[in-house]
């Protein structure tokens, strides 16, 4: 092949044609030489001279067997003699290894160039390869053409252009990494932040899990929290902080560090929603949150709820339907300026709630009421533990951890109980009516039930005290209506006094001559832990609690 008169035979591009001698005309280039001076034309550019300097690899294959018709001197340094007229895939293997064989049949069948981009080749250097459809003259000397320089016979071949792109390709890699770093920094962070291990109260069974976002997804806030106040209730709080990476993941933690402390005040749920949203605008006026805050009372067999723009609690009762709670009580936190409002969804024995942030269910390509809905679906045929509820909820709405958003999921279940386990759960109650003779008649009534529930003389006797101590200083500052509460479960004692008033009690060291002051320091010498709250509507409740032998 005479590479002085090839052309390649790009789509749309101008045949070469070469002038003839006449009078002031420039005279075609000679094979292995190119036309200077200011009479120098571009057509006139042998082209074998042009690749066999350029610092590409360049490869020229001809035919559907795609025989070697050319390779330049970077190609032949890049991987050795290539010898003309032999097949592609047999002398040269590193179109293999590069997947590029394939590419070679699907240019010549469309007829149109297919790039690969940044292939990292054997001995470490990147380049980014196109494969353009071009004609190749059949031809092996000058003879085979006309007098215009054109070819007699030629047939369909594919030049093979590689750029090296070893230095784009090392700075995108660093860039990954450096990526990757600042998003495992963050994952980290973020995890570090949730809770290690939930708490697990007694009269509920908690699960939850955290999926961040997949490699090309900046980490979240979403976050989760089970946190156990007292008396059997259990605060249960799910949050999500709009934003991205370790800012997002920073304000979380404060956040989640901010609803711990407020929880131990016991207050009601839009109260603690309240506190939370001066809070994160202090933190960063800039950052929004939505998040949702419930407590579970085991005695009163529902959720108490507030929601700051946050997705609705879902709850499958005993009987397998599903409820959602009514729209969110509140605004974003950080928006300011709201009240917040607290509402209710029953958890009656033998239901399951859902807890959940927006990754769960909303997609780019679909309205998050469908998301809503499919999560239903999921929930109706969700059965087992809250683990494998998790897990279950998790795969029905497809994610992944290529998932393009953090999830946050928090399952609790308050089992429905029977036969023996029933008998470790146990509530019974006195309303305390009249003066004086109250106070012996909860003594009386606090025994039989100790005694009925065979609880050890020791504890049967510390039981009677607390309660004994918790009805008399009730007697003596609250105001009626007051009831008496003994609950115990597989792991604890507890011991409830409910009245009118809304002072809550106080600890406090009482003088030699005081004939009065120390009840709640008796109380919190011999119980486990105490405590006093508001109730809704008014009036406190005081409560204290003692561990249960293990057996």
């Amino acid at each position: 092949m005479n590479f002085t008169r090839w052309s390649p035979r790009f789509p749309g591009a101008q045949r070469r044609t070469t002038r003839r001698a006449d009078t002031g005309a420039v005279p075609a280039a000679r094979a292995g030489t190119a036309p200077t001076g200011p009479a120098a034309r571009l057509e006139d550019l042998p082209v074998r001279a042009v690749l066999d300097r350029v610092p590409a690899l360049v490869a020229v294959l001809q035919g559907p067997a795609h025989h070697i018709a050319y390779v330049n001197d970077a190609y032949t340094e890049a991987f050795g003699i290539r010898p003309v007229g032999t097949p592609a895939d047999a002398t040269m293997p590193e179109l293999e290894e590069l997947g590029l064989l394939p590419l070679l049949d699907q240019v010549l069948r469309s007829g149109r160039p297919r790039t690969v981009k940044s292939r990292r080749l054997p001995g470490g250097r990147s380049y980014t390869f196109t494969c353009t459809p071009i004609t190749v003259p059949t031809a092996a000397d000058d003879e085979a053409h006309d007098g215009d320089g054109d070819p007699k016979s030629a047939e369909s071949g594919v030049l093979v252009f590689a750029a090296d792109v070893t230095d784009q390709a090392d700075a995108a890699e660093r860039l990954r990494a450096s990526e990757r770093r600042q998003r495992e920094t963050a994952v980290t962070l973020q995890r570090s932040l949730l809770p290690q291990e939930l708490e697990q109260p007694d009269d509920l069974r908690i699960a939850a899990t955290y999926q961040p976002g997949g490699a090309d997804a900046a980490v979240g806030g979403d976050w989760y929290d089970v946190i156990t106040l007292g008396g059997g209730r259990t605060a249960l709080v799910i949050g999500d902080v709009m934003g991205r990476g370790v800012r997002a993941a920073a304000v979380m933690g404060q956040l989640r560090t901010a609803v711990r402390a407020y929880a131990r005040l016991d207050l009601p749920p839009h109260e603690v929603l309240q506190l939370l949203d001066g809070l994160a605008t202090e933190i960063d006026p800039s950052q929004i949150a939505t998040c949702v805050y419930a407590v579970h009372d085991p005695n009163e067999g529902r959720l108490v709820y507030a929601s700051a723009g946050h997705l609705p609690i879902l709850v499958r009762d005993e009987h397998g339907v599903i409820h959602r709670a009514p729209e969110p009580t509140g605004p974003p936190l950080g928006t300011g300026g709201w009240l917040h409002t607290s509402d209710t969804i029953p958890l009656a024995p033998g239901s399951t709630a859902v807890l959940y942030t927006d990754g769960l269910v909303e997609r780019r390509d679909a309205d998050i009421d469908e998301g809503l809905h499919l999560l239903e679906a999921a929930l109706a045929g969700a059965t087992g533990s809250p683990k494998v509820v998790c897990d279950r909820l998790m795969r029905a709405l497809g994610v992944t951890e290529t998932h393009d958003d953090d999830v946050a999921v928090l399952v609790l279940q308050h089992p429905a109980r029977a036969g023996g386990d029933a008998e470790l759960f146990r509530n019974a109650a006195l309303d305390l009516l009249g003066g004086v003779e109250a106070a012996p008649r909860a003594r009386a009534f606090a025994s039989g039930v100790l005694t009925s529930w065979r609880f050890p003389p020791d504890l049967h006797d510390l039981g009677v005290l607390a309660a004994s101590e918790l009805v008399a200083n009730s007697l003596q500052h609250g105001t009626p209506p007051m009831r008496l509460r003994l609950r115990r479960t597989d792991r604890r004692l507890i011991i409830e006094v409910t009245d009118g008033d809304d002072h809550l009690p106080r600890r406090r060291r009482a003088e030699a001559g005081d004939e009065a002051g120390r009840g709640i320091a008796i109380i919190a010498t011999i119980a486990s832990s105490w405590g006093s709250r508001r109730t809704p509507g008014g009036g406190k409740s005081v409560w204290c609690e003692f561990a249960l032998p293990t057996t």
